[in-house]
């Protein structure tokens, strides 16, 4: 095995479709010298210098949110061994937080957001590209759920977001980077057979 050899996985797919559970079960008891998870939604662009109406109505599920410049930089220093400041995102305000998160060189790096199959210079970098491929009405019913519950947002916010820009860029620019992936997995972190099969290629690359 490489002493300094990282890996760096990327898990797309719909808001809602189980991308987190995915990354989580990855990481859970896995006998890895370190592993970190890296959100594509820490990346969204600072609208600071917009009115929060205006914010509010922003299309957050177009690539031109993220900065995936900023994000590709980050993902490279990783690779590297070197210590990050990353960016965290106020999803109350739709503005970059003050704090940043200072993230240590891990063996494993995931990175999961719904556009991190589509931009293809951070799909380059990538050794094993996911999907994680949810029914649409199992995806809406948890990105309600977690937009009021953890983010507070109201319901009626949420609904009018997911119908006039979330469904319709999931169909413009999500699904189909789909045929980008490595590994589709039906259901998230509910496919224990997908799981360990990806767990166990990670430790083949490790050991390389």
């Amino acid at each position: 095995m490489i002493a300094d050899k990282r890996i760096l996985i990327g898990i797309a797919g719909g808001s809602g479709s189980g991308k987190s559970s995915v990354a989580k079960a990855l990481v859970k008891d896995m006998h890895l010298n370190g592993a970190v998870i890296i959100e594509q939604d820490w990346y969204y662009k600072d609208l600071a210098h917009l009115p929060l109406e205006k914010r509010k109505k922003w299309n957050f599920d177009h690539p031109d949110s993220v900065e995936f410049e900023m994000l590709i930089a980050d993902l490279k220093a990783m690779t590297e061994g070197k210590t990050v400041k990353v960016p965290q995102y106020n999803y109350v305000t739709h503005s970059r937080a003050e704090e940043t998160l200072t993230v240590l060189p891990q063996k494993v790096i995931i990175v999961e957001g719904i556009m991190v199959l589509y931009e293809p210079k951070l799909r380059e970098l990538l050794d094993i590209k996911i999907f994680v491929d949810t029914e649409m009405d199992i995806r809406f019913i948890r990105r309600l759920k977690r937009d009021i519950f953890e983010r507070g947002r109201a319901i009626d916010n949420v609904i009018n977001q997911y119908m006039q820009t979330v469904r319709p860029m999931h169909e413009t620019f999500v699904e189909p980077s789909k045929r980008f992936a490595d590994i589709i997995v039906p259901e998230g972190g509910k496919n224990k057979v997908a799981i360990d099969l990806l767990r166990t290629k990670i430790s083949t690359l490790l050991a390389q």
